[in-house]
């Protein structure tokens, strides 16, 4: 299984920004798919999720109405577009599947929004 994050770096408050995880090793179509961030000297929270079939999706409260994950299982890609970006959403964003009882993660990008 190898999850390979993408598309970080630094916004403005107010700001976009479109994260992609690539993904491999797995039959990716069959599974969920999850967004989750960890800030500075904080646990690692889920911030959104994806069913297999990618019309079901659930997000985090202080990311709703902002935030939108999706995915292409024909390129075995899943994305976290962000919107309206704020100061509290700067964090290491990690992609993550969960195969049976083991958790799998990428590497994890930096976002990092400020002025």
């Amino acid at each position: 299984v190898q999850l390979v994050e993408s598309g970080g770096g630094l916004a403005r408050p107010g700001g976009s920004m479109t994260l992609s995880c690539a993904a491999s090793g797995f039959a990716f179509s069959a599974y969920q798919m999850s967004w989750y961030r960890q800030a500075p000297g904080k646990e690692r929270d889920l911030v959104a999720l994806i069913y297999s079939a990618g019309g079901t999706t659930t997000y985090e409260d202080s990311v709703k109405g902002r935030f939108t994950i999706s995915r292409d299982n024909a390129k075995n890609t899943v994305y976290l577009q962000m919107n309206n970006l704020k100061p509290e959403d700067t964090a290491v964003y990690y992609c993550a599947v969960r195969i049976r009882y083991s958790y799998y993660w990428g590497q994890g990008t930096q976002v990092t929004v400020s002025s």
